[in-house]
């Protein structure tokens, strides 16, 4: 079944351009440097209707579902519980207060390490005795065997992020890997046939918790896809020179960007 991925956000835990530098690249004219934080959102149609997934919700989730058009959601996917993944979730409230009078509340789909840390900030939304009465209407689900949204079934491709093991996505014939700095031998078998990569690569210079370029390019190329757009880009790569030097079927995504993708149906 066909269906689409935006970038709602491509950028790193401080965005680009970076508050306080005056780099070539956080001061480019050129709007493909200009980078939110990291989330995706996933659309399809079938006969019950339009549908919209999304992964991740950073502190700019409000400006970026403003600019998709995103106007409901059947669920959202959380890899890891990081402020730039997770600091836009209160953002969630309006649309979960129509889907809550259509179908119930929002599931939230999440790894039991991403969900203890969102139960404790978010108390106030999680907490039984909470007494806050706008709070956002959304449920805490697992994630470990994965999830299946209105008929699209989603896999969870666990990832290492420095030591930390946080949640990658494959959803049909794609995958969403973010904030990468190893893949374990047994995700690359759940990464068979992908042919929409979307893989982080933060910088050239190595970094103790991201993939660079050059090991993301390794680990695309050994994948395989067809298409393979890089994510999480800090201020030091421009969008331009960049693309230049990467191999063929290899692009940085950038804010905004929308590409089909193949699902799977269970």
């Amino acid at each position: 079944m066909d269906a689409t991925l935006t970038f709602l956000g491509t950028g790193t835990s401080m965005g680009v351009p970076t508050l306080g530098c005056t780099c070539a690249v956080c001061t480019s004219r050129d709007p493909h440097d200009s980078r939110l934080r990291p989330s995706a959102a996933l659309r399809w149609q079938d006969a019950n209707g339009a549908h919209t997934v999304v992964i991740d919700t950073g502190p700019d989730f409000r400006t970026q579902a403003i600019n998709a058009g995103i106007r409901a959601l059947d669920a959202v996917f959380y890899t890891h519980a990081h402020a730039d993944h997770i600091m836009g979730l209160d953002d969630l409230r309006p649309l979960s207060f129509l889907a809550y009078k259509e179908h119930g509340p929002i599931p939230l789909y999440a790894a039991e390490s991403t969900q203890k840390i969102l139960r404790r900030i978010y108390d106030y939304t999680f907490s039984p005795d909470s007494t806050y009465p706008n709070r956002a209407r959304v449920e805490l689900k697992p994630l470990e065997g994965g999830a299946t949204v209105a008929g699209v079934g989603f896999t969870r491709v666990p990832v290492q992020h420095g030591h930390q093991v946080i949640s990658g996505l494959r959803f049909g014939r794609a995958a969403y890997l973010t904030d990468v700095s190893n893949i374990p031998e047994s995700s690359f078998a759940l990464l068979e046939g992908v042919e929409t990569l979307v893989l982080s690569a933060l910088r050239h210079k190595p970094h103790a918790t991201h993939a660079s370029i050059e090991q993301a390019v390794a680990w695309a190329q050994r994948i395989g896809a067809r298409h393979t757009w890089f994510t999480h880009i800090a201020h030091d790569l421009g969008h331009e020179e960049t693309n230049r030097g990467l191999p063929e079927g290899i692009r940085l995504a950038h804010d905004g960007l929308t590409v089909p993708v193949q699902l799977g149906i269970d």
